[in-house]
């Protein structure tokens, strides 16, 4: 049971993700719901830096089921930058909409890099994950970096 409940919230997921965008009533949802993949996408991306740094117990089997969730999630998010979403409690800068190409370069390059990172996790080395998710850490960094506001 333990092993079919991540297949089925994926599963799920996947269900809701393609018509999200038309399902904002506000833009205060479409921040809320990029927030929320934003969040859950770095919880589990962050899982697997740690044991690829060693910073908590490395375990292959933990650091690819949460590969595989972070890749997915990577591709949610993006879906409630649409217009009207550049105000309100959000810490996106309005270049991302002055830049809106550059800015989906950036995501689909952080996607691409989560692939890699998905494929070598698989495989269970903790050298080829650490390589893996330090160009996952720079993808995210250079969109972070450019395209939202400090805390």
């Amino acid at each position: 049971m333990k092993r079919l409940f991540p297949s089925f919230v994926l599963a799920a997921l996947a269900a809701t993700a393609l018509p999200a965008a038309a399902q904002f009533a506000k833009p205060e949802d479409a921040i809320r719901y990029r927030k929320a993949g934003m969040t859950v996408m770095a919880a589990h991306f962050g899982r697997v830096a740690a044991m690829a740094n060693g910073r908590i117990p490395f375990d292959a089997k933990a650091a690819a089921d949460n590969a595989e969730i972070a890749t997915f999630m990577s591709k949610l998010p993006f879906a409630g930058f649409i217009d009207g979403t550049d105000k309100g409690d959000t810490r996106a800068k309005p270049e991302i909409w002055a830049e809106m190409d550059k800015f989906r370069a950036g995501a689909s390059k952080m996607q691409e890099e989560m692939a890699k990172l998905n494929a070598v996790a698989k495989g269970g080395s903790q050298d080829a994950i650490k390589a893996a998710a330090g160009e996952v850490g720079k993808a995210c960094k250079g969109c972070h970096d450019q395209y939202q506001k400090p805390l």
